[in-house]
């Protein structure tokens, strides 16, 4: 039986990525209980927003249920998308769709800076948009950033 490609597609990119999962979201640290079993990262609760933030180029927005905001300089209203979002063993990934190119963020724990203020921040957020890749930090309003709230 032939299988249509366009339904496929994002079955086999899903799949990838969850198989990939605990490589990105922490290759170096084991994350198993006693028997061995990977736990879920749950440093961030699915009721959370996520909010990220990157310079170089400048981008940015928030992430909370099944949507993304991501806006730049050129868009500060944002683009929306739907995006699924997977626990791994040492952060959480956010898969989705941007302008016809795969839209893929990590957030994982760890004290990150944006070069441009006084600002600490509790997370790390690595943002893949087709073969681009960027880099930021991000918050949560449970787990917010330390520093000036207007840099």
């Amino acid at each position: 039986m032939p299988t249509d490609s366009r339904s496929f597609a994002p079955k086999l990119r899903r799949g990838l990525l969850l198989a990939t999962l605990p490589l990105l979201l922490g290759a170096c640290q084991s994350g198993a209980d006693a028997e061995g079993q990977v736990q879920s990262y749950d440093g961030i609760a699915a009721d959370e927003t996520i909010h990220f933030t990157g310079t170089e180029p400048f981008w940015g927005g928030e992430s909370a249920g099944g949507t993304l905001t991501y806006s730049t300089p050129e868009n500060i209203d944002g683009r929306t998308i739907s995006v699924e979002r997977f626990a791994g063993n040492n952060g959480l990934a956010l898969a989705g769709e941007l302008e016809g190119a795969e839209f893929d963020m990590t957030v994982t724990p760890g004290e990150c800076s944006d070069g441009m203020s006084d600002r600490t921040y509790p997370f790390v957020a690595t943002l893949k948009i087709g073969e681009e890749t960027r880099f930021g930090c991000a918050w949560t309003d449970r787990q917010p950033f330390a520093g000036s709230e207007a840099p």
